[in-house]
């Protein structure tokens, strides 16, 4: 649900705000199994919750029906991991347990953690209309807005739920065509072309 964002080297507990915690609930039909980040302060209350430091959310097990990953966004020099590695988590949840996994993550589809784990990968993206996303702040509304766009990426099977549910927050994008195709390479003179390749 909340991921320790490091701003200055200072560590908060950024959380999801309670609209899209609703929101959640009702795509899991009122049952969140997991919440890989959560932290005292989670307003998720998933059955199952691995908070820092005693558990570290991308070693322990996601083998679980309904996942929702708010994961750190910036570099954990501690962990030696950083955001791509939990992109990687979800896609791999769904892959191996067929778990329903939602992420509400920072929009950067220029990077290689989007072009390997959602393009191809997840079913849908709800881009949020929020223009600056106000997370909890230590479980309190009031924090600062994002610095950046963000989205909520869904590995699943229930594309016309999650339609449903999430086209009220933002613009939902349909990537089931995309299903199991590689995306981004660079060309000879760097410029990025679009590869869309069987896998």
């Amino acid at each position: 649900m909340t991921a320790g964002r490091h701003i200055n080297t200072l560590s908060q507990d950024w959380g999801t705000p309670e609209k899209y915690v609703d929101a959640i609930r009702e795509f899991f039909d009122g049952r969140i199994d997991l919440d890989p980040c959560s932290n005292a302060c989670s307003i998720v209350h998933a059955r199952v919750e691995y908070r820092l430091p005693k558990q570290d959310g991308l070693r322990e097990s996601w083998e679980f029906r309904t996942i929702y990953v708010n994961p750190p966004y910036g570099i954990d020099k501690q962990h030696g991991t950083s955001i791509k590695y939990w992109f990687q988590k979800c896609a791999a949840a769904h892959q191996e347990f067929k778990s329903e996994v939602l992420a509400l993550v920072p929009v950067a589809t220029n990077t290689g953690h989007w072009k390997k784990y959602v393009f191809g990968k997840a079913v849908a993206i709800c881009f949020l209309y929020d223009t600056r996303l106000k997370f909890l702040v230590n479980g309190r509304n009031g924090g600062k807005g994002a610095p950046m766009a963000c989205a909520m990426v869904y590995w699943g099977k229930n594309f016309s739920g999650f339609f449903s549910v999430f086209k009220k927050f933002g613009a939902v994008v349909d990537l089931r065509d995309l299903k199991n195709r590689k995306f981004g390479e660079c060309s000879d003179n760097g410029q990025l072309k679009l590869v869309m390749e069987e896998a």
